[in-house]
């Protein structure tokens, strides 16, 4: 038989091993809890990119 091992990954918001394989459906976390806590974050804008107010243009576009 050709069976691989269940590969394990920390869930990014506690750090619990958790599965990552099809049968988590909540990979890469480890519980809907996680999941939801994560989404509450981005949602809340808690989650951010630094990046400048107005974007830089080339030189070459400003003629």
């Amino acid at each position: 038989m050709n069976t691989r091992p269940i590969k394990k990954v920390a869930c990014p918001q506690c750090g619990q091993l958790a599965e990552f394989s099809p049968s988590n459906q909540y990979r890469p976390f480890c519980s809907e809890r996680c999941k939801m806590i994560d989404l509450g974050a981005w949602a809340s804008e808690s989650y951010r990119i630094e990046a400048p107010l107005t974007p830089e243009l080339p030189e070459d576009a400003e003629e």
